[in-house]
C-alpha cells in the first residue's frame, strides 16, 4: 500500500456513479486501489459530496517475521483507533525497521469522512445519515 492511499469502512457510502475498485485489508476496512487521496478528494467533490480532513492522526505499531506482516498488524491497530463516526482514513506514514530478525512497523493514518452534506456535525450524530435539503 502506498502513502496517501485511502481506506474506507466497508459500509462507507459514496456518490452513485463513483465506484472505485476496492480491496479488503482487514475486518471492516477496504483500500481504494490506485487512487491517491488528492485525486479521490477531487472525484468526490465533483459529485457535490465532501471528503473531510480531520487534523488528528492515529498510529499503530506491529511486529512480525516479515515486512508485510509487521506493517499489516500496525495498520490494523491504527484503523482500530479511528472513531466509529468516521468512515475513511488516509495512510499518512509508514515506517518499518528490522531488529534482530524481526520487523517492527509504525503506521500513521489520518481520520477522514466522506458524506453528501457539508457539516461535520451531521456526521457526528449519524455517520450514515444523508442530510435533508
Amino acid at each position: 500500500m502506498k502513502l496517501h492511499s485511502i481506506l474506507l469502512r466497508e459500509e462507507c457510502s459514496l456518490p452513485d456513479r463513483l465506484d472505485p475498485l476496492r480491496k479488503r485489508v482487514c475486518d471492516g476496512w477496504t483500500v481504494v486501489e490506485e487512487i491517491p487521496a488528492m485525486l479521490f478528494d477531487t472525484m468526490v467533490r465533483r459529485f457535490g459530496w465532501h471528503f473531510m480532513w480531520l487534523h488528528s492522526s492515529i498510529s499503530g505499531r506491529g511486529f512480525g517475521t516479515t515486512h508485510g506482516e509487521a506493517a499489516n498488524r500496525a495498520l490494523i491497530r491504527a484503523l482500530g483507533g479511528i472513531p466509529k463516526r468516521f468512515n475513511a482514513a488516509e495512510l499518512d506514514a509508514d515506517q518499518v525497521r528490522k531488529y534482530l530478525g524481526f520487523y517492527i512497523a509504525k503506521i500513521t493514518v489520518q481520520p477522514r469522512h466522506v458524506q453528501e452534506g457539508a457539516s461535520l456535525e451531521t456526521a457526528q450524530r449519524d455517520p450514515l445519515a444523508i442530510p435533508s435539503r
